[in-house]
């Protein structure tokens, strides 16, 4: 499986309800680097995973629309805990829609996975890898 993995950052604001969170119940910050790697078993016509630069400047807009955004007042996301893990999924969903509308270019549609992560220091991550 050849693989190619693309980097931003995110910036956010949200609380969480429930017990299990302690303190972050509150309203809080979060700043995670994203990485997302796409995957595929042959490499395309071009020798290439994907655009290196398409994938950038796409998970760069896909980010975009959450950056510096207060998620509890987003109504996408109202009552529903922005988790680490629950975000991966939203920007890789994100991503996997950009690459049907062939956004990532006609050679992304032999893309088979994604895997979006979430960096939320340098010692703890979640994840979510999906088909395409």
């Amino acid at each position: 499986m050849f693989s190619i993995t693309v980097r931003d950052h995110l910036m956010i604001a949200h609380s969480f309800h429930g017990e299990v969170f302690g303190p972050a119940q509150r309203l809080h910050g979060a700043t995670f680097l994203v990485d997302a790697t796409f995957r595929r078993a042959e490499l395309d016509a071009d020798n290439i995973v994907v655009d290196i630069g398409l994938a950038t400047q796409q998970l760069n807009a896909v980010v975009g629309e959450l950056n510096y955004r207060n998620l509890d007042e987003d109504p996408a996301f109202a009552g529903i805990n922005t988790s680490t893990e629950f975000l991966a999924k939203v920007i890789a969903d994100r991503l996997a829609d950009r690459v049907a509308a062939g956004e990532l270019g006609e050679g992304a549609r032999g893309l088979s996975a994604l895997t979006v992560t979430l960096h939320e220091s340098h010692i703890a991550w979640a994840s979510y890898e999906r088909d395409l």
